[in-house]
C-alpha cells in the first residue's frame, strides 16, 4: 500500500510539471498571437528598380500577412523617377497603415526619399535627420531648363502636394522642397507638419502612433502597433548584389571593361583570360542597364567612341581620331542613362578619368599589339639557325646537341668536345650543323 502511494505521488508530480511545461508554451504563444504584428523593410540607398520591386513584393507579404503594420525605415538620397512613382503608388495603395521612419541618426529622406515618405501614413523621423532637397535635374546632375524643365517641375510639384495634402501635411513646404531644395532637420519638420513625429527608435515610434487614425480613400484605418512582435524582413542578398550592379557608373563601366576584355582578345588570339573576363563584363552590363532607363544616344556614343579608337590605330591621323573618342566616351557615359527628374546619371568624373584611361589603353597598349601582328613571322626551317645550344656528347663529327630546350642530331665541321658551346650554322632536315661558339665557322656551300 504504501509502494503505491509513493509511486502515485511521483507520478502526480510528474504530471504537475509536464502541465507547467505546457503552460509555459503557451503564453507566450498566446501572448504573441494578442500582441500587434508589424513587418520592417528598409529603403537604404538609391531608388532604383530593384528597390522599387523589394519594396512591392514587402507591401504584397505585409498584406497577406494581415499585419496590423508595415514600417518603412529610409535613408536614401534619392534616384529613378519612374521607380519612385512604383514605390509611391504601392504605398498609396496599401490595405497595411504605412508607417516611414526616417532612421537612424545621420539618415535622410531627400529628393525622391520625400515623395515616398510622403507617401506614407505617418512620417516619423529619428534625431539628426533631414528631409527635402526635391528639385527636379537631368541624368547629368544639371537644372532642367525650358519647356521641358518646367512641365517637369510642375508635374513633381502637383505630386508632391497631393502626397502631401491626403496626410494632412504641410504642402506649402513640400512645394518648396520641389522648386528651391529646401531641406530641414527632425525638430523643423515636426514643428512645421512636414513630419508627424520626432522619435529616438523604432519602439518609441510604434509606441506614439498606436491607435492613431490614418485617413484612405475609401475610409480611414486605425494603427494597431503598442509593443508590437517586429519581423524584419531585409533585402535578399541575390537583390542586395544586383542592387549594387544597378548603378550608371558602373554599368559604364562594365561596358567599358567588357570592350576592352574582347578587343584584347581579338588582338591576342589564345589569352582567354581577357576573353573571359570580357564575356563576364558583357553579361553583366546586359543586366545593370535591363534594368535602368537606357538613352540610345549615349550609347551609340559610346560604340562611336571605341570605333574611333580602333579607326585611329588602323589608319594613322596622328592621334586625332582617338580624341575624338575620348570626346565621344565623355558624352557616351553622360547621357547613357536617363535617370529622370530625380535621379544621377554617370559619375562626371569617373567619365573623365574613364575617358583618359582607354585613350592611354588604345594608343599604347593595342597599337602596339598590333603593330607587333603586322611584323614578319620568323619561322621555318632556317629560324633556328644562329641559335647557342650545348654539346651533350662529344662531336667527331655527329653526336647530339641540346638548343632551344630540345635534343638534335648534328655535325660538327670541326671536333667539339662534349659540354661545350655550340652555335648553329645551318640544317638539313632533321639535323643540324654546328660549330664552336667562338669559332665562327660558316657553313660551307
Amino acid at each position: 500500500m504504501r509502494a503505491w502511494d509513493r509511486r502515485s505521488w511521483i507520478r502526480a508530480f510528474r504530471f504537475g510539471w509536464l502541465m507547467f511545461a505546457v503552460a509555459a508554451v503557451l503564453l507566450p504563444a498566446n501572448a504573441a498571437a494578442s500582441s500587434p504584428h508589424v513587418e520592417q523593410v528598409d529603403l537604404n540607398g538609391d531608388i532604383n528598380n530593384i528597390m522599387a520591386a523589394y519594396i512591392e513584393t514587402s507591401v504584397n507579404r505585409a498584406e497577406a500577412d494581415h499585419a496590423d503594420g508595415l514600417l518603412v525605415v529610409i535613408n536614401t538620397p534619392g534616384g529613378i523617377s519612374t521607380s519612385m512613382d512604383q514605390i509611391v503608388t504601392d504605398l498609396l495603395n496599401s490595405s497595411v497603415p504605412v508607417i516611414a521612419y526616417v532612421y537612424p541618426s545621420g539618415a535622410r529622406a531627400a529628393s525622391a526619399g520625400l515623395f515616398v515618405a510622403e507617401a506614407a501614413d505617418v512620417v516619423a523621423m529619428a534625431p539628426g535627420t533631414n528631409i527635402g532637397s526635391a528639385h527636379p535635374i537631368d541624368a547629368t546632375g544639371a537644372d532642367l531648363t525650358g519647356d521641358l524643365g518646367a512641365k517637369v517641375l510642375n508635374d513633381a510639384v502637383t505630386r508632391v502636394r497631393n502626397l502631401a495634402s491626403i496626410h494632412g501635411r504641410n504642402a506649402d513646404w513640400a512645394e518648396q522642397a520641389v522648386r528651391n531644395s529646401v531641406n530641414i532637420n527632425a525638430e523643423d519638420a515636426v514643428r512645421l507638419h512636414v513630419a508627424d513625429l520626432e522619435a529616438p527608435d523604432i519602439a518609441s515610434v510604434l509606441n506614439q502612433v498606436d491607435g492613431r487614425q490614418v485617413p484612405r480613400t475609401n475610409g480611414s484605418l486605425v494603427i494597431h502597433s503598442a509593443g508590437a512582435l517586429i519581423d524584419d524582413f531585409p533585402m535578399p542578398f541575390w537583390q542586395v548584389f544586383l542592387n549594387a550592379l544597378i548603378d550608371p557608373t558602373i554599368a559604364a563601366l562594365l561596358i567599358l571593361v567588357a570592350g576592352y576584355g574582347i578587343i584584347t582578345e581579338l588582338s591576342n588570339p589564345g589569352l582567354i583570360l581577357p576573353g573571359v573576363v570580357g564575356g563576364i563584363a558583357a553579361v553583366l552590363a546586359v543586366v545593370s542597364l535591363a534594368n535602368l532607363p537606357v538613352n540610345i544616344a549615349g550609347g551609340l556614343l559610346m560604340l562611336l567612341a571605341l570605333l574611333l579608337f580602333i579607326a585611329d590605330i588602323k589608319a594613322p591621323t596622328h592621334g586625332f581620331l582617338s580624341v575624338g573618342g575620348a570626346i565621344a566616351l565623355v558624352l557616351g557615359m553622360a547621357f547613357l542613362i536617363n535617370t529622370g527628374p530625380v535621379g544621377l546619371g554617370v559619375n562626371p568624373v569617373v567619365s573623365v578619368v574613364t575617358a583618359l584611361l582607354t585613350l592611354g589603353f588604345f594608343t599604347f597598349f593595342i597599337r602596339k599589339v598590333w603593330a607587333a601582328r603586322r611584323q614578319p613571322a620568323f619561322a621555318g626551317p632556317e629560324s633556328i639557325v644562329g641559335a647557342v645550344g650545348e654539346a651533350r656528347e662529344e662531336l667527331s663529327p655527329e653526336g647530339l646537341v641540346f638548343v632551344r630546350g630540345a635534343l638534335w642530331k648534328a655535325s660538327a665541321v670541326a671536333p667539339i668536345a662534349a659540354g661545350s658551346s655550340v652555335r648553329v650554322v645551318g640544317r638539313q632536315g632533321l639535323q643540324l650543323k654546328v660549330a664552336p661558339e667562338n669559332g665562327q665557322v660558316k657553313e660551307k656551300k
